[in-house]
């Protein structure tokens, strides 16, 4: 048989005969092989026809003649066990490299995804959260106060809306979402026009007179420390809300020399440094006294004062936004400031709501905002210790607000508001 087969080789021309169950041992000897190689088995996967012919020496088999200029070649007591490895980043078909060009096509570029989404086609959530926040802007009025006065609950903190605005931005750009940016510049432009030119300074020089008001708060603990801050502000006119008994007189005491004038009516009061007269009690229905008007003699002529302190509101998980009693309060104050016969006015006084609160409407269409008018920033006056929303609020009719500002906490939970007009 041996000598048949050296027949056939020599018959095709010096090559050895490959038919048969070559093929078949080719397999079996790349299965054994495998990456690692197999001990004892060196060059078993050329036995099925490799790339060196029967008699020449592979230049990869451990002490070939080529040994020493193969950069792969293995040494010590595994040598030539295997192919040589393969070092560097994952061909691109590999399970590897194909993750990475996924993770790369879903957050790293603005084409289309790992799920073959386009740019204007991902994003969803971000982009409806935006349009929602858009829509409260614009139509915050419309949200109904019929289930606990929510509209008027969402006007008094509409400003924070915008906090809500980099949020979404940051969320556009992770998620690489035309849509959403695109979305976003509806609340974004909205925002800025309702309460962009707050953000500003709006103040000037000038003006003939400073105004101040203060909810000095019934539980202050030290009422004469609270003076003495309203004594060294050097305001004109002072108007304090949530006055006490007890805290009256030290009021009284501490205020006189600065201020020889006043009138005090229930738990409001107004001191100032020019004379007062036609003081009296304003009825804005909750059957006790916690509104004023005054005339006050400045140096350039009368000037109707009006103190008040509005019933409070609260926020109950039962009942939601409870107001109705300071809506009330609100309307009757309007109409008694619509019926002043002077036509310089000031209102001065602790409203407990915003200027963009409809129940103040009564109030707001008549009168002028000194804070938005004039002030610098949002002019946020409560709670003292992390102000949230303005309801401190200085309102003139018929006079210029100059100048608005806030002051620093006193032992108060509001913090006082001040302002400067021109008469």
């Amino acid at each position: 048989m041996a000598q048949a087969a050296r027949a056939r080789t020599q018959a095709d021309g010096g090559q050895p005969d490959r038919s048969g169950p070559r093929p078949r041992l080719s397999r079996l000897s790349r299965r054994l092989s495998g990456p690692a190689g197999l001990p004892g088995l060196p060059g078993l996967a050329r036995l099925g026809g490799g790339s060196a012919p029967h008699g020449s020496p592979d230049p990869r088999v451990p002490g070939g003649p080529h040994a020493a200029d193969d950069p792969h070649a293995a040494h010590g007591p595994h040598a030539g066990y295997g192919p040589p490895t393969a070092y560097g980043p994952p061909a691109a078909g590999s399970a590897a490299g194909s993750s990475a060009a996924g993770r790369r096509g879903r957050w790293g570029r603005w084409g289309r995804d790992a799920r073959g989404r386009s740019t204007w086609r991902r994003g969803l959530v971000p982009a409806l959260l935006a349009a929602a926040t858009a829509v409260l802007l614009v139509l915050h009025a419309e949200v109904p106060n019929r289930v606990g006065n929510l509209g008027s609950l969402l006007e008094t903190f509409l400003p924070w809306l915008g906090l809500a605005l980099p949020v979404l931005l940051v969320w556009g750009l992770l998620r690489r979402s035309a849509l959403a940016l695109a979305v976003l510049l509806l609340p974004v432009l909205l925002w800025a026009d309702l309460f962009g030119g707050l953000l500003s300074d709006r103040s000037a020089a000038g003006g003939d007179l400073t105004v101040l008001s203060h909810n000095v708060n019934a539980q202050n603990a030290d009422p004469a420390a609270t003076a003495r801050d309203i004594v060294a502000s050097h305001a004109d006119v002072v108007a304090l809300e949530e006055l006490t008994a007890t805290a009256l007189p030290v009021y009284e005491r501490a205020l006189a020399a600065a201020y020889p004038y006043r009138a005090v009516r229930g738990t409001v009061a107004l001191w100032s440094r020019y004379p007062v007269t036609g003081t009296r009690a304003v009825d804005i229905k909750i059957g006790w006294v916690r509104a004023l008007r005054t005339e006050v003699r400045t140096p350039r002529g009368p000037l109707a004062v009006y103190v008040a302190h509005l019933p409070s509101v609260r926020v109950k998980f039962d009942a939601g936004f409870t107001a109705d009693q300071r809506d009330n309060s609100a309307e009757a104050l309007g109409e008694a400031i619509a019926d002043e016969r002077l036509g310089r006015v000031v209102l001065l006084g602790d409203l407990n709501g915003t200027m963009n609160d409809r129940s103040l409407a009564n109030i707001t269409s008549q009168m002028r905002s000194a804070q938005g008018a004039a002030g610098d920033g949002m002019g946020f006056s409560w709670p003292a210790s992390f102000p949230l929303a303005r309801i401190d609020q200085i309102m003139t009719k018929g006079v210029t607000p100059v100048s608005s500002w806030v002051l620093p906490a006193t032992g108060s939970d509001h913090l006082p508001v001040a302002a400067r007009v021109r008469l």
